[in-house]
């Protein structure tokens, strides 16, 4: 399909480009701001005030499928990720049964072709089973098409275990996924270690939780050469860390859930399970540093961290809760509050979602160049829209935004030339 898209304002974070253009699609491919020679559109879209931009790219959701189908499935989470804009989404390792074979790799990539709303990069397993004692085939799962590997949230309690493991996938030039959490530390836990905590008598996970194992990880990350990439800082000092580990040269880069850079532990009020998250929401204080951190570069990237669940797993008491977010939807609303506030440019906030993960990933995704796959994202950034579970697409309600008003919305999503999702009315 040829594609037109008149009128918009083009932003391109990786090329710098934020100007008032056209941009055209030919056969699944960017050809340009210019129509070439004998171009005719199959589509017109008349795109006057909104934005058009590189599709997001999602360093971390999990489509609940295999193992969890009554959470979601990789149809219901793929359409739910176009329908936000998303693109290419990375998929961890923690299904049942764990990624940790060619075959379950393989077909998640496929079943994600045969979908066609959104590119699925599995991450392999680091540890067989996840288990944390022996290395998993990542030479099979590399071949097999995984972008990376990681243990998820399953720890690597044997230093020199996860040692061995950063030595061979550095070998093997891989990009290797790292929760920086101590597992002694943060056991039992359930929020940010703090007054919070202290007033609902809930189980605290402390910073340290976080920077402990971050030290450990950067540490044999210097010794082993491996590229990393830490997955969910959540506090002022962790991000402090990823700084320091950056001016010294170390070939790391990470992420923070958009949601770290909104609520705080305040947020929790009366056992709303809607906030039991891993890691927890931490300290005003945490918070507004990782907000810098985001604006500055430090943190390269914010992702959704999605995590669906269905009603039951919610609604039991905070302990006996299950973590997580759904959080394709308020990805696109909450990184434009960022702009809102002034902490950052429109463009500056978009390089987050689109060409700074692709640099992390290391994938020719995140640009609107001109030979480019036409992965791209059209959306209003005016529009006000409720998001309640008419609304959602995602079979996971559980946000705590839900039922709220909020700002942005996607109106059109294009995955490889194809159009994905396009906003009724």
């Amino acid at each position: 399909m040829n594609i037109a898209i008149l009128g918009a304002r083009v932003i391109d974070p990786g090329l710098h480009i934020d100007t008032i253009d056209s941009l055209f699609i030919k056969d699944g491919t960017i050809v340009g701001r210019r129509a070439p020679e004998g171009f005719v559109a199959d589509r017109t879209i008349q795109a006057q005030g909104l934005v058009v931009c590189p599709g997001f790219i999602d360093l971390r959701a999990r489509l609940r499928e295999p193992g969890q189908e009554h959470k979601g499935t990789l149809i219901t989470e793929s359409l739910a990720a176009a329908a936000s804009g998303i693109t290419t989404v990375c998929c961890p390792p923690d299904t049942s049964p764990v990624i940790e074979t060619a075959a379950i790799a393989e077909w998640m990539i496929k079943r994600g072709h045969e979908i066609g709303a959104a590119e699925i990069l599995p991450i392999g397993a680091l540890t067989r089973g996840l288990g944390g004692t022996h290395l998993a085939d990542m030479h099979a799962l590399r071949i097999a098409g995984c972008i990376g590997m990681g243990n998820a949230r399953m720890p690597i309690k044997d230093t020199a275990v996860l040692r061995h493991a950063l030595e061979y996938a550095a070998g093997l030039d891989l990009l290797v996924f790292l929760n920086p959490e101590e597992a002694w530390l943060s056991a039992c836990g359930l929020v940010h270690e703090g007054p919070v905590a202290s007033r609902l008598g809930l189980a605290g996970i402390p910073e340290s939780a976080e920077t402990v194992a971050l030290s450990r990880d950067l540490i044999l990350v210097e010794q082993t050469g491996v590229r990393a990439h830490f997955c969910g800082i959540s506090s002022a000092r962790g991000a402090a860390l990823i700084d320091e580990a950056k001016q010294r040269g170390l070939p790391v880069t990470a992420d923070t859930p958009i949601h770290q850079l909104y609520f705080t532990e305040d947020d929790i009020g009366s056992f709303d399970t809607n906030y039991h998250l891993r890691p927890p929401v931490r300290s005003v204080k945490d918070r507004e540093a990782l907000r810098k951190a985001f604006a500055s570069g430090v943190i390269d990237a914010v992702c959704s961290d999605h995590q669906p669940h269905e009603i039951d797993a919610k609604e039991r008491p905070f302990s006996d809760s299950e973590p997580g977010i759904a959080g394709f939807e308020t990805l696109l609303p909450l990184t434009l509050g960022l702009v809102e506030s002034g902490l950052m440019g429109l463009s500056e906030a978009l390089a987050g979602l689109t060409s700074r993960p692709a640099a992390a990933l290391g994938i020719a995704r995140g640009t609107l160049a001109p030979g480019a796959i036409a992965d791209i994202c059209l959306f209003d950034p005016a529009a006000e829209w409720l998001y309640d579970a008419h609304s959602a697409h995602s079979r996971g309600h559980n946000n705590p935004l839900v039922n709220t008003r909020l700002r942005g919305q996607v109106v059109l999503t294009i995955k490889a030339g194809r159009i994905t999702h396009e906003r009724v009315g």
